[in-house]
């Protein structure tokens, strides 16, 4: 007998056995199909939701976010802590910088004109010595017996040129008389010039005996400063000796000679021209402090293809003896001054995509307005604005990245180190204005989640870039990535 599989029933057929009259039967498989149209239903609930939610949340967060980042995206009505300073008319000095050294007008190193023992040092070292200052003495004795010498032989040779005369004037008498023949007197009229030629080679002697006398006492041929000893007393040394026995430096005055572009060349030739007197200002290299100050002395007759550098050079009177020789410095040419200029520090000035433009802050509200300026001459952190602000207007120098056009700031003064970029008692001796509050700046904190953004330095630069403001200006890199706090 053949066995038949069976299969298992399924659910479907379970229920049609158990329930034959149900009319529900077949609603298993129409749930099946309506189950995704469910959970699209619920999605779009919650989407809604969460839309209804962030709209009911972004004013505060808005605000906060307007708080925490200067009023970037929101709520006009938060304060921007920023730092000001008033705009002032004034001169401000145009300088050319270049690198020097300081050069002695005369440097002389003193040797010995004969040879001999050096006997007496009467200079110390460091010492400032005048012009014909006995300075050393090599010893004298030979040149003082080669002058007794040659004095004896002068002295013998003389005596025989008077005898020699004496014969020459009678035997002119006894020629004319016929007594001696023309040979004869001939003979002693030469003989007498021999003599008298030889008494001439005496005294040269004598006068090389004395002067090698006077080269043995070593005297200062300028004035100036005496440099270390090279020789000691005792050694012997000659005319031929190549170091010397001393340097003697001029000390005063003493130049500066330094190199400027040859862009340059022009706008100080054309001064030099028309007779002014340009001052020199000589600078330390390490901190800037002023050491001395001069005039322009000259300028090189012809630039340095190697370098397109052209070279000048200073005097200074040194009288103080600031400047060295051989000192690096570093040089500061005075080429003009601009007359009554409107002065900003150069921290207020901001780069955008339509040009330089400063934050100016209005005082009867303390907002902040964005106002397109042409910059003039610029001279270290300071600079001269042709047009766009007025003197005495509010310039903001620190919190610029913060800012837009209308946002209402905090203005704090620029109490940075340096003078020059402090508000307006700084640039003109005068109080600050009393509707700057003189309270410390607080530290300011970003909200969690706001992008950060770095402060400028003392010099008025921000490292990395700067955000964009509403009025077009680009202050820096718009694609710089963000730090999270």
């Amino acid at each position: 007998m053949d066995e038949k599989t069976t299969e298992a029933p399924t659910r479907s057929e379970i229920a049609l056995q158990l329930h034959p009259d149900d009319p529900n039967r077949n609603s298993g498989k129409k749930r099946s199909s309506a189950r995704p149209i469910g959970i699209l239903l619920l999605i779009a609930v919650l989407a809604g939701g969460f839309f209804l939610w962030r709209t009911t949340h972004k004013p505060q967060t808005t605000a906060a976010a307007g708080r925490g980042r200067g009023d970037r995206n929101g709520d006009l009505n938060a304060r921007v802590p920023v730092s000001v300073t008033a705009a002032q008319r004034r001169d401000l000095p145009v300088y050319l910088d270049g690198l020097g050294s300081v050069q002695a007008f005369n440097t002389v190193t003193v040797k010995s004109r004969v040879d001999g023992q050096m006997m007496q040092v009467l200079f110390t070292e460091g010492q400032e010595v005048n012009k014909g200052d006995l300075l050393a003495i090599i010893d004298p004795r030979p040149y003082e017996v080669a002058l007794a010498q040659a004095q004896a032989n002068f002295a013998k040779d003389q005596a025989q040129l008077t005898d020699a005369k004496l014969i020459a004037q009678r035997d002119s008498q006894l020629l004319k008389d016929g007594i001696i023949p023309q040979q004869q007197y001939d003979t002693q009229v030469a003989l007498t010039n021999q003599l008298q030629a030889a008494t001439a080679a005496d005294q040269a002697q004598i006068d090389n005996a004395k002067l090698n006398i006077d080269y043995a006492h070593i005297t200062s041929p300028i004035d100036g400063r005496v440099g270390l000893r090279l020789v000691d007393s005792g050694n012997i040394v000659h005319a031929s000796d190549q170091n010397g026995l001393l340097v003697i430096t001029q000390m005063q005055p003493i130049a500066v000679i330094f190199a400027l572009p040859e862009d340059n060349l022009q706008a100080v030739n054309s001064r030099t021209r028309s007779g002014a007197t340009l001052q020199v200002k000589a600078l330390s290299r390490d901190d800037g402090t002023e050491i001395a100050s001069g005039t322009l002395l000259t300028i090189d007759n012809q630039i340095d293809q190697t370098t397109g550098t052209f070279r000048l050079k200073a005097v200074f009177d040194n009288k103080d003896r600031a400047l060295w020789p051989n000192q690096f410095v570093n040089a500061r040419l005075l080429i003009d001054v601009k007359k009554n200029a409107t002065i900003i520090p150069v921290a207020a000035v901001q780069r955008g995509d339509q040009g330089n433009f400063v934050y100016r802050v209005k005082p009867s509200d303390n907002t902040a307005e964005v106002v397109p300026v042409t910059l003039g001459v610029t001279e270290g952190i300071l600079a001269s604005i042709e047009n766009g602000i007025s003197p005495n207007d509010l310039v903001v120098t620190d919190g610029q990245d913060r800012l837009r056009a209308g946002v209402r700031v905090e203005p704090r003064p620029d109490t940075r180190s340096n003078a020059t970029t402090n508000p307006a008692n700084a640039l003109t001796d005068k109080p600050a204005p009393q509707s700057l509050p003189a309270s410390p700046r607080p530290q300011f904190q970003p909200p969690a989640g706001s992008q950060s953004f770095a402060a400028p330095n003392a010099q008025g630069n921000r490292p990395n870039g700067q955000s964009d403001n509403s009025q077009g200006y680009r202050t820096g890199n718009r694609n710089r990535p963000s730090r999270q706090q």
